[in-house]
C-alpha cells in the first residue's frame, strides 16, 4: 500500500471565487500556525494569480492522507 499525504491551502479571489493550493509531501508534523503564517503571507503578498482572479482571502487548510493499492 502506498500512502501520499498532501496539504490543500484553500482561498478566495477578488472575483469571489474558491482556488486551491496543494503542498505535495508537506513536512511532519503539518504545524497549523506555521500554515496560518504562510496563508497570511499568500495573501498579503498577491504572489499567485488565477484565471479566477487575485486571491484576496484564506478559507481553510485540509492535510489529506491517500493510501493506494495496486491491483495489476
Amino acid at each position: 500500500m502506498a500512502t501520499k499525504m498532501s496539504l490543500q491551502m484553500d482561498f478566495l479571489t477578488d472575483q469571489n471565487k474558491k482556488v486551491r493550493i496543494t503542498v505535495q509531501n508537506p513536512k511532519q508534523p503539518v504545524d497549523s500556525a506555521a500554515v496560518n503564517n504562510t496563508m497570511d503571507l499568500i495573501v498579503s503578498k498577491g504572489i499567485f494569480a488565477f484565471p479566477q482572479g487575485v486571491i484576496v482571502k484564506k478559507v481553510g487548510a485540509t492535510e489529506v492522507q491517500t493510501d493506494s493499492n495496486a491491483v495489476l
